[in-house]
């Protein structure tokens, strides 16, 4: 939801505040000789912010740490997600950053990163095997697709793909723990002679409350397990999730997949 009305203001909700104790100066006070002179003061090398944050927050992961436009506050990204810390008085800082016209500088810095991150992933994804994906159609659109068959939005988007011509669909499955008979399903659908059809049955609820054979195959344990571990390898943590012609969406965002779908008919 977007907000109005600030002007320079820094939204800045406080999770953690940790007080950055003082640097102590080291002195030698040694004797002086006769004649001799106090020996040197001992000068200690000022850590960088990095180094200050992961001794005050250990347990944190970051992927980078920089200056921001404002004194004494640096930008934290970990993936997706941004943060801000001050080192002195040794404060992380989650909210939005926003300039005197209310636009969100983090906004923008978040979808940046999110472009970044979803370019990685296109180009990983070309590694995947498709001859162990449950292949759909024979068109020249080419379409990825990570799902769970009990997940309502991945239906949304199965329906979606199901009335669009030209493509062909690679569907590998992420079943969530929060779905329980999901994965069930998609073992269903891999025992079956015709999968793509099974799919549509586990895609459309046709299976939902009813018995169906659920294999427990090795084969079928590798091939699952083989999905999983390419859906951790490209980092998605959600469903449903596409690469559309190279194209990254995620979520059942309709109007960004036919954006995509329309560079094939270019």
């Amino acid at each position: 939801m977007k907000k109005k009305g600030f002007i320079a203001v820094l939204i800045m909700v406080f999770v953690y505040a940790f007080t950055l104790s003082a640097l102590a100066q080291t002195t030698d006070t040694g004797k002086k000789g006769k004649g001799g002179k106090a020996s040197k003061q001992k000068v200690e090398k000022q850590e960088s912010a990095e180094e200050t944050f992961k001794k005050m927050f250990p347990q944190v992961k970051i992927d980078s740490i920089q200056p921001t436009d404002i004194k004494g506050i640096y930008e934290i990204t970990s993936g997706p997600n941004i943060a801000y810390f001050a080192p002195d008085p040794g404060y992380l800082i989650v909210g939005e950053i926003r300039d005197r016209t209310g636009v969100s500088l983090t906004a923008k810095r978040r979808e940046q990163l999110q472009a970044a991150t979803y370019g990685t992933m296109a180009v990983k994804a070309k590694e995947l095997p498709l001859d162990k994906a449950v292949k759909i159609g024979e068109g020249k659109g080419k379409v990825i697709e990570f799902t769970d068959p009990d997940c309502p939005y991945c239906r949304k988007a199965s329906e979606f793909f199901n009335k669009q011509k030209d493509v062909t669909r690679y569907v590998f499955f992420m079943p969530l723990p929060n779905h329980p008979d999901a994965e069930n399903k998609v073992r269903y659908v891999f025992c079956a002679t015709d999968k793509a059809a099974a799919y549509e049955e586990a895609m459309t609820g046709k299976l939902d409350g009813k018995k169906y054979e659920v294999c427990k195959t090795p084969e079928v344990d590798g091939l699952l397990a083989l999905h999983k571990e390419w859906a951790v390898k490209l980092g998605i943590n959600s469903t449903p999730f596409f690469i559309v012609n190279d194209q990254v969406v995620s979520g059942a965002d309709i109007p960004k997949l036919e954006q995509a779908l329309k560079q094939n008919s270019k």
